[in-house]
């Protein structure tokens, strides 16, 4: 584990591995000096309350995975994104095998980023982890569902993109002026649901 000052009140934490990124987040969570964590592939930057984080970083445990209390989410999906034959060509698939794999796995929200509420999911099943795009689009729809390398995730507004699209939800990820403005936070649990 590193630690990079950054100005006056934040460190950045950087270690190797998403799990290890959990680990740091969830044992800074609980600081009441700690103003904001901001986790990433394999950084959590860490604003306020430095002595004590430096403090609770001296003792921790990389290797164990995090005791937290997670928000269950349940997103329903039509599966009918243009690079499902893609997808399902490529993981030598039918789209029907595509769509069972996807929706029978439990997803862990990693971090967020890109754009606001966009969460990066780990968890995807192995066949279903593909390459992004070689030309990405430049209009990617509001509520589009895909993956890209280990990760799955639906986009929360109309962006640029990447990933194969496998599908699309009419859930709203983003909206702030709701109190909790992102429906997905690092560490919540998530499942997709064909939608009725």
């Amino acid at each position: 584990m590193l630690l990079r000052r950054c100005g006056t009140d934040a460190v950045l934490v950087e270690v190797d591995s998403l799990g290890q990124v959990a680990a740091v987040r969830a044992a800074l969570q609980g600081i009441p000096e700690v103003v904001e964590l901001v986790p990433a592939a394999r950084t959590v930057l860490v604003v306020g309350g430095l002595a004590q984080v430096r403090q609770k970083l001296e003792n921790i445990d990389l290797s164990a995975p995090p005791q937290t209390d997670k928000q269950k989410i349940v997103i329903p999906v039509h599966y009918d994104g243009p690079d499902l034959e893609l997808v399902a060509d490529t993981a030598n698939l039918t789209k029907e095998q595509v769509v069972e794999l996807h929706t029978g796995a439990t997803y862990e929200v990693a971090f967020c980023g890109f754009a606001p509420g966009f969460g990066y999911l780990t968890g995807l099943p192995e066949p279903l982890q593909q390459p992004r795009l070689d030309e990405p689009r430049t209009k990617v729809p509001a509520g589009s569902v895909g993956i890209a390398g280990e990760y799955t995730a639906a986009y929360p507004r109309a962006t640029p993109g990447g990933w194969r699209l496998i599908g699309r939800t009419e859930i709203t990820l983003f909206d702030p002026r709701a109190d909790r403005p992102t429906l997905l936070a690092p560490g919540d649990e998530v499942r997709f649901e064909v939608a009725g």
